[in-house]
């Protein structure tokens, strides 16, 4: 079984340099370890995800943009998430406010190709499917 995430959960990117925390608000009003419990739901961009440290796709313009001026030279840039869908799959059979409450197994795509994965799930009691 999948640990359930919660707040300060350590998440990376495939293409970021840094390691960073989760945030998960409150407004689900459902804690675990005296944290708020993460949905499939908390995704959304420097207030979920914040930056972690510079971006190294190709695929971000800010990235290309950089390279280019540096002659081709491969340039990495300050990594801005864009994180527009749900983490998959999460636990579709555990709800928190009507969504699927966010497992350690889930993955969140970037725009920019990068693979955002949980590297710590915040707490080690709560198990869910």
């Amino acid at each position: 079984m999948a640990q359930l995430v919660c707040n300060l959960a350590q998440i990376k990117c495939s293409f970021g340099v840094a390691t960073i925390p989760l945030i998960v608000t409150p407004e689900n009003r459902v804690l675990v370890s005296n944290q708020p419990a993460a949905t499939i739901m908390d995704h959304v961009p420097m207030k979920n995800i914040l930056t972690f440290g510079m971006c190294q796709s190709i695929a971000n313009p800010a990235v290309a943009a950089a390279t280019s001026a540096a002659l081709g030279v491969f340039t990495p840039a300050p990594c801005v998430p864009a994180t527009s869908s749900p983490w998959v799959v999460g636990s579709p059979t555990v709800l928190i406010s009507n969504k699927p409450a966010l497992n350690n197994s889930s993955t969140c795509m970037c725009t920019w190709a990068g693979v955002i994965t949980i590297v710590q799930a915040g707490q080690m009691q709560t198990q869910v499917p």
